[in-house]
């Protein structure tokens, strides 16, 4: 992901959980305009506000970067619980998600 892609993943991201750039902002302890900054590209989270922007989207750093992934939370939820199956039922997830792939 490059740098410019950030501000986008952000913002997408913070839609997805339904939260204002305003609200998100002062839930991670910064002023009101901190993510509309980031989001326009006049400025980079520093590290430890990354993560604290990671810890408020739900997401960790790896699912963050993963721009393929539409929502980290929620797949991350659906591994565990895939995790959980027997052999014969994980089998039979694994063969209805290839035909609805296939759809």
């Amino acid at each position: 992901m490059l740098p410019d892609e950030i501000p986008l993943r952000i913002a997408r991201l913070r839609t997805a959980k339904g939260v204002s750039a305003r609200d998100m902002s002062l839930s991670i302890g910064q002023n009101t305009n901190y993510i509309n900054h980031i989001e326009n590209g006049k400025a980079l989270p520093s590290m430890d506000a990354f993560l604290n922007i990671c810890e408020y989207l739900g997401v960790t750093p790896s699912e963050f970067f993963d721009a393929g992934s539409r929502d980290p939370q929620r797949i991350r939820e659906l591994t565990a619980d895939l995790k959980r199956l027997d052999e014969q039922q994980f089998s039979i997830v694994a063969a209805l998600v290839r035909s609805l792939l296939r759809s």
